[in-house]
């Protein structure tokens, strides 16, 4: 039996909401934190509320986050004596495990080996079969070849998914349907594998059509002893990134959870684990489940197992890697009522969920919910890392009260600055299937349309409103701070989002305004401002919209969603196509060049891969926008673009340039 190994200080070896929230536990218990922070973070939430903090490089994760020895360091630098990876960045990876062992720290979390043996897909999947938990079929051989892999999936029979094995978060995943497609989404996996975890190896499995994501929460300590919380539904995904988590699942029955339960601690205690883990099983309709991976790491969505359970798991992490034995049984561990996360990403859901960075100029937090954030008004979301920003978690006494009460705080929620994907998530709780419990991972795919659909009577109010709120928040002439009572027409043009219009604005008393939009008539009332906002009327219907105004941009929440509009008023018309339809292939987010696809010279079609931006963890293909011969390229694979940026530029054929507009 190994002896305990007290410890005083933590260094918290990541970054935002996860550094927060264990700073929260590890004070609570009596420990000192110290934050490791990037250049782009030196003013962040976690390093202000440190005890201590420590810089570890530039702003890119390989240079910072990603860097072990610099991490090492840094607790040495401190006079820490253990170290808690969080989630993502380094939380999976061996090599941090053995150097903390290495240098005398305490690594909060399990050991190099089972890291390693976990974290490998193939490697995990032949030890729980060995353990007789149930696997997907599938092949995970050391023959690599194309020819191998081709065959194999042939085998098992489509649809069939490609899986890097080294991989996590939906990268280097493919779902493949058919025999022709296959060696196409073999060579993007293994691609996106390499650049990502630097290894192109793969396995295959059988793709369970439409199956729930239901995964194990475990926690064993270093004297044998293993315990389960339960599960948490994660079927609610996009690109197989976890969008909405639950507890419990709404598909499985008591009977169900204690032969998962039962399963999950018979793994762990298998391979000798130790910490926090999470044992992650696709659920079929039948009630058949099948292993699919081990996180081994807290994982983004442990407190909704913390609000059915009223257990803090990192509370939990703490005590056993400091060599303390687990004091529940298992039958001290009771579920209590239901709890629904929704993960806040700074991304633009209408254009894709293309990720998105900038300033948050205001944010405001329901009070009615958890919300675990590093989030301020002020606060920098740069575009070098995963785009999630804020959980918000909801507990009822059952499911339909916990969702209620979420999707009424995500939309009371006041995020102004940065598009985010508020709007979309609470659509997603306020969705029928959602909310009849019957969402699969096919959920998104199928209600896209519903979940991103704004009617016509929406836009048209929502173009009024912003143009009444930049004519009463003008500081200049107009403005109903300036007590201006002319009633002579006023135009004002505007760029909402990504569209111009244009509104035609009449005082028709001092506290009454009239808007005509595209020969639309509306009316407000003018009740007077507030700290966050201002106080409308229209249509009988008072309401308080809360904004932020920044020079000529103005950002306001409507209808539970986050809007930047720009006065265009007295701006000159804006010049070329945004779309690359003028032969320009522009940055489309702030983020790092990784390839370049073409050379000068090269002749392209339209819509052929010109090169591939990586921001937020993802990557992101540019096209032609017409066909012609490359001319310029302004920019080299590594460098840092910022959003607009012309990258390439294309000589388009006589034909295209032809074509009407």
């Amino acid at each position: 039996m190994s002896k305990a190994t007290p410890f005083s200080k933590i260094l918290i070896a990541n970054r935002g909401e996860i550094a927060l929230r264990i700073q929260r536990s590890a004070r609570e218990l009596g420990y000192r934190t110290v934050a490791v922070y990037s250049s782009a973070d030196r003013a962040a939430r976690h390093v202000v509320e440190a005890d201590q903090a420590v810089c570890i490089g530039e702003a890119l994760p390989a240079q910072s986050y990603l860097n072990i020895d610099r991490i090492v360091d840094a607790a040495r630098r401190a006079g820490a004596d253990a170290v808690h990876p969080g989630y993502g960045f380094l939380a999976e990876n061996p090599a941090l495990a053995k150097a903390c062992a290495d240098a005398g720290l305490v690594f909060i979390g399990p050991s190099a080996e089972a890291i390693e043996a976990m974290g490998h897909k193939a490697r995990a999947k032949q030890l729980m079969e060995q353990a007789g938990v149930p696997c997907v079929p599938g092949y995970q051989g050391q023959d690599q070849s194309e020819q191998r892999l081709h065959l194999e999936a042939d085998d098992i029979g489509y649809p069939v998914m490609i899986k890097a094995t080294a991989g996590g978060g939906g990268r280097g995943m493919r779902l493949v349907e058919s025999t022709d497609t296959f060696l196409e989404a073999l060579a993007s996996a293994r691609s996106e594998a390499q650049s990502a975890f630097g290894d192109p190896e793969v396995i295959l499995e059988k793709a369970i059509v439409e199956p729930r994501h239901v995964e194990i929460q475990v926690v064993a300590d270093r004297h044998g002893k293993a315990l389960h919380f339960g599960e948490r539904d994660c079927s609610v995904q996009r690109r197989h990134q976890k969008v909405v988590e639950e507890a419990p699942s709404p598909a499985v029955d008591q009977a169900l959870r204690e032969q998962m339960g039962e399963t999950a601690v018979r793994a762990v205690q298998a391979i000798g684990y130790e910490g926090a883990g999470t044992l992650e099983f696709l659920l079929d309709g039948e009630g058949r489940f099948y292993f699919m991976e081990m996180n081994t790491r807290l994982q983004v969505e442990h407190p909704v197992t913390e609000a059915i359970t009223g257990v803090d798991l990192v509370a939990l992490q703490l005590r056993v890697a400091a060599g303390e034995a687990l004091a529940l049984e298992q039958d001290d561990i009771r579920f209590r009522g239901h709890a629904i996360e929704v993960r806040l990403c700074a991304e633009s859901p209408r254009q894709g969920f293309m990720p998105q960075s900038g300033t948050l100029v205001r944010w405001r937090a329901p009070r009615t919910l958890r919300v675990d954030s590093a989030l301020r008004d002020g606060a920098e979301v740069p575009p070098f890392y995963d785009s999630m920003v804020a959980k918000l978690i909801a507990w009822g006494e059952n499911r339909d009260e916990a969702r209620r009460r979420l999707a009424t705080g995500l939309e009371e929620l006041v995020a102004l600055g940065v598009e985010t994907n508020q709007g979309f998530l609470a659509r997603c709780l306020r969705d029928p299937v959602f909310a009849a419990g019957e969402a699969t991972t096919a959920f998104v795919e199928q209600r896209q349309a519903d979940l991103l659909h704004q009617d016509e009577e929406h836009g048209q109010q929502l173009r009024a409103l912003a143009a009444a709120l930049l004519y009463l928040t003008d500081s200049g002439a107009g403005s109903a701070r300036s007590g201006l009572s002319s009633r002579l027409p006023l135009i004002v043009r505007y760029q909402l989002r990504d569209e111009d219009g244009a509104a035609t604005l009449t005082r028709l008393r001092a506290d009454r305004l009239q808007v005509v939009v595209e020969d639309v008539v509306t009316e407000f009332g003018l009740l007077g401002f507030t700290a966050d906002g201002v106080r409308l009327e229209r249509g009988g219907v008072v309401e308080t919209v809360p904004l932020a105004r920044r020079g000529d941009v103005l950002h306001f929440l409507h209808g539970g969603e986050g809007y930047s509009v720009t006065d265009r008023t007295y701006a000159a018309a804006a010049q070329g196509a945004a779309d690359g339809g003028d032969g320009r292939v522009r940055a489309s987010m702030n983020g790092r060049l990784v390839s370049v696809a073409v050379s000068e010279g090269q002749r392209v079609e339209a819509g052929e891969a010109v090169l591939t931006l990586e921001a937020m963890k993802m990557e992101h293909v540019h096209r032609a926008g017409v066909g012609g011969v490359v001319s310029v390229i302004s920019a080299a694979e590594g460098d840092q673009v910022a959003a607009g940026r012309m990258l390439v530029e294309i000589e388009a054929d006589a034909s295209e340039e032809s074509k009407p507009e």
